[in-house]
């Protein structure tokens, strides 16, 4: 009897928030005045450069230790424009990868996007479009937040259909803050309902900065409405999250993805695991932030680190005769 040989291969689906990446050029349609080199910050090319390639050093080794190579697919939080993305996967630590991107300007009030990176080829893009949310401010006038992006495309021969997410802050509280990541989660699970009547089965991927952990009404709406699993429930710990605010950890950056994951079928997309990247070189080494993120700026002050993110993701495999 000829039994046939079956090949797994196994792929990395990543999420980093990459904190204000921006690039040295002053654009009079966004609010940049922070980062530019006559600013109090005072953002020069050098430290632009810098942040690109330790950027590019963090993506390249997310996941590397079991798959051999950088993830498959990236979604991005915090970019300026097209042109920093472009930057960054002609970076020197991810130069040598054939990424592509999907970026769309939004409206969003800091001038900050969302973005998706993919291995060209893993990932085949057919469809992409950004959705809005509908904030208002105290004055009922109209509250901008970054769009939802939504990419659709073939990974190995199984369509995927990937959102990636940052959702309203937590700046003005919150308690008060959190009907507009309510309003983000509920036109998620609007874009997911409208995929499950164009496409039998969609499989489904929900990425993102939540501005909230995977305990809050928010983030649990992605499951109980939009019948997501969240990988990253587990990992958030009084010693570990993705974001440290005040000394205590949050797990802000989660990615979830619709349940057929779980089918093991030939030439299927299958979850593996989930986990934080917070490798040792991403940590502050020592002082009284000692193990939370190595970031590029504390306010105004220069820091010359990463973000003030740690990056999350999970690993798939496909197996193939």
């Amino acid at each position: 009897m000829n039994f046939q040989e079956l090949i797994t291969s196994e792929h990395t689906i990543a999420f980093y928030n990459l904190e204000n990446l921006f690039d040295i050029r002053n654009d009079k349609t966004k609010y940049d005045s922070d980062f530019l080199p006559g600013s109090e910050k005072r953002w020069t090319k050098r430290r632009y450069e810098r942040k690109l390639y330790k950027l590019g050093q963090v993506i390249s080794k997310i996941g590397f230790d079991t798959t051999q190579k950088p993830p498959a697919i990236v979604g991005l939080a915090e970019v300026e424009n097209k042109h920093v993305i472009q930057d960054l996967i002609e970076s020197k630590e991810l130069e040598s990868y054939d990424y592509g991107y999907v970026h769309y300007e939004s409206k969003d009030e800091r001038g900050i996007d969302v973005a998706l990176l993919y291995d060209k080829a893993v990932f085949t893009v057919e469809d992409s479009k950004t959705y809005s949310v509908y904030l208002e401010d105290d004055r009922g006038e109209q509250d901008y937040t970054r769009d939802l992006l939504l990419v659709s495309g073939m990974f190995h021969s199984e369509r995927l259909h990937v959102i990636v997410n940052h959702w309203p802050s937590r700046r003005e509280g919150e308690l008060e803050s959190n009907p507009k990541r309510i309003k983000a989660a509920e036109k998620v699970v609007e874009i997911i309902n409208s995929l499950k009547v164009t496409y039998s089965n969609p499989k489904i991927l929900v990425m993102g900065d939540f501005n909230d952990n995977p305990s809050n009404d928010s983030v649990k709406l992605l499951s109980i409405k939009g019948g997501l699993y969240n990988s990253m429930e587990t990992l958030l710990s009084y010693s570990r999250g993705s974001v440290s605010h005040r000394f205590k950890w949050n797990l802000f950056d989660q990615i979830l993805f619709s349940t057929n994951f779980f089918e093991t079928e030939l030439n299927k997309l299958k979850f593996d695991e989930a986990n934080i990247f917070d490798e040792t070189f991403l940590k502050q080494h020592k002082g009284k932030y000692k193990g939370q993120p190595f970031r590029t700026y504390v306010g105004t002050k220069y820091q010359g680190g990463y973000s003030d993110h740690f990056p999350v993701y999970v690993k798939l495999n496909i197996t193939q005769p």
